[in-house]
């Protein structure tokens, strides 16, 4: 079921909701969780039933060693006790792990295996289970802590709620025990933040819905045949192949942005306060910026569960640029089981090794390394959008051969191509291109005309993304946010602040009436693939 069509939003949800707030209103703290955890359940059910029994199995077993671990930590009074809830715990990581594995990666690992070997290795086609890497992920964060003594007690329901509540069930954010089980547990009668909660709510999901699809829709029909039309063998002209880059970049933007701002609308309609997931991540300065305003919850969940583990930056500055780009690469893995994600996680991780190493040698040489100066900032930020706008080419890209098809018309690597469709309409400029080696040879992928309207959007969706305060700078006052990801240091970024006004009632409908009544085909989120 998608947060984006009709009956998600008039049927399920007001369903859920009605029961939920009338359980809780009552009292009935614990009915009111145990809806939560069996509505989740059937909105997992609504996509393939079979899995549902996989997810209840996985959460069963993860729920069941955590408990043994438990036990054991709390009577390891010698090493023998201790060895036995680490043994637990590699145990839980295995099977974990195995789960992964088999349904994302099996089908990848023998198709690579047969090109090596030679040896043909055929094996029946898998599907993948939806959320399948977020809640595995949850689960071994889970499994981790508990060993660690942050977690010393749960209860069933809270776990199951924890691992389920549908909001972020299918693609995060990648939520921690301490984030949402603490508030479970404090659940009792709270009919005076109804209203509240329902008013936030609501505002939060409406915005993130309209990202999703008069934003992020509208601009896919800029990048779909762009990336399709490499697939099959044709070389974009230059233009066409960065309005293809741009364009995914924002689509891809808008729809994950769209998406995390839905489960946390809705978590807040449930009083429950989902972490966030995305903070203006176009207006970074710098790679590692970037990573903490882009997929925060996937980004902490690499840094504490993987590349702190790995030693992090206690091994010398060599070492440490190592275990970044391994930390990137199995990141890039995680997304999905394919080279172009691998590429993808490599250039990110080389990228941060250079930002780390370029840090490093400035604190050598006595400089600040944060330079507030307006023009090496806006240089900075500049610079690294268009890395990451790279990046994304592979990251969307079917294969190599045509992600490079397309990188190389970009940055004119054989020669400039223009599209054959400006030939005879731009006069002696012509003539000159011609002189200076441009071609106008290139197959117009998308008609002239429809990039009149294309490349308006891609130019306001940047706008958008740089220059507009995000969601919850906007309700900063409404929505809790202990500890901003990274202070908006913008210095063109607009000061707007939402307040429970009819004007903002308007806006707020005007963007849920404009999203609604833009439903006439539902796609789904790009992060479901993952």
């Amino acid at each position: 079921m998608l947060f984006n069509s009709y009956i998600f939003i008039f049927l399920f949800l007001p369903s859920v909701l009605i029961l939920y707030y009338y359980l809780t209103q009552k009292g009935w703290s614990s009915a009111a969780i145990g809806w939560l955890a069996l509505s989740s359940l059937l909105f997992y059910a609504y996509w393939r039933p079979v899995y549902v029994l996989l997810l209840i199995i996985s959460i069963l077993g993860n729920f069941a060693i955590g408990r043994v671990i438990i036990v054991q930590k709390l009577s390891a009074n010698h090493s023998r006790k201790a060895d036995l809830a680490k043994i637990w715990l590699i145990l839980g990581l295995l099977l974990n792990l195995t789960v992964i594995g088999y349904f994302k990666y099996a089908m990848f690992f023998c198709e690579n295996l047969s090109a090596v070997t030679g040896i043909p290795l055929n094996i029946h086609s898998i599907v993948l289970p939806l959320g399948i890497s977020f809640f595995t992920f949850q689960q071994i964060a889970y499994l981790v802590d508990v060993y660690k003594g942050r977690i010393t007690d749960t209860r069933l329901l809270h776990y199951f709620v924890f691992i389920t509540f549908f909001p972020q069930l299918i693609a995060g954010p990648i939520v921690q025990h301490h984030e949402i089980v603490p508030q479970l547990e404090k659940k009792k009668n709270e009919a005076h933040f109804f209203s509240t909660n329902l008013l936030v709510g609501l505002t939060i999901f409406s915005m993130g819905l309209f990202k999703k699809v008069v934003l992020a829709d509208s601009v896919a029909a800029f990048s779909t045949p762009v990336f399709k039309a490499a697939a099959q063998g044709l070389v974009p002209a230059t233009v066409e192949a960065w309005g293809g880059a741009l364009a995914y970049t924002f689509q891809l933007y808008f729809d994950f942005s769209g998406y995390s701002d839905m489960a946390i609308g809705l978590g807040r309609m449930f009083g429950l306060f989902l972490p966030i997931n995305f903070y203006s991540p176009y207006k970074s300065k710098s790679i590692i910026e970037f990573w903490r305003r882009w997929h925060i919850t996937l980004s902490r969940f690499l840094r504490d569960y993987l590349y702190i583990p790995l030693g992090g930056n206690r091994k010398g500055p060599f070492r440490r640029y190592i275990h970044v780009i391994v930390t990137m690469l199995l990141g890039g893995l995680w997304h999905g089981a394919g080279w172009t994600f691998v590429i993808w996680g490599g250039l990110h991780g080389l990228y941060l090794a250079i930002n780390h190493a370029w840090r490093s040698l400035r604190r050598r040489l006595g400089n600040d390394r944060q330079d507030h100066s307006g023009l090496l900032s806006g240089l900075s930020q500049v610079i690294t959008f268009l890395v990451v706008v790279v990046a994304w080419v592979f990251f969307r890209a079917e294969n190599i051969t045509s992600a490079m098809r397309i990188i190389k018309s970009m940055f004119l690597i054989e020669c400039p191509i223009l599209p054959q469709a400006l030939s005879g309409r731009i006069g002696v400029l012509e003539a000159w291109l011609s002189a200076h080696g441009v071609l106008m040879t290139g197959t117009s992928i998308i008609p002239l005309s429809r990039w009149a309207i294309g490349m308006p959007l891609i130019i306001l969706l940047l706008c958008i993304s740089w220059f507009l305060p995000n969601l919850y700078e906007i309700m900063a006052d409404y929505h809790r946010l202990d500890s901003p990801p990274q202070p908006n240091t913008s210095r063109w970024s607009l000061p707007i602040q939402w307040h429970p006004t009819r004007l903002a009632a308007l806006i707020t409908a005007f963007a849920a009436f404009v999203a609604l009544m833009s439903l006439n085909t539902v796609n789904e989120f790009l992060y479901f693939q993952f």
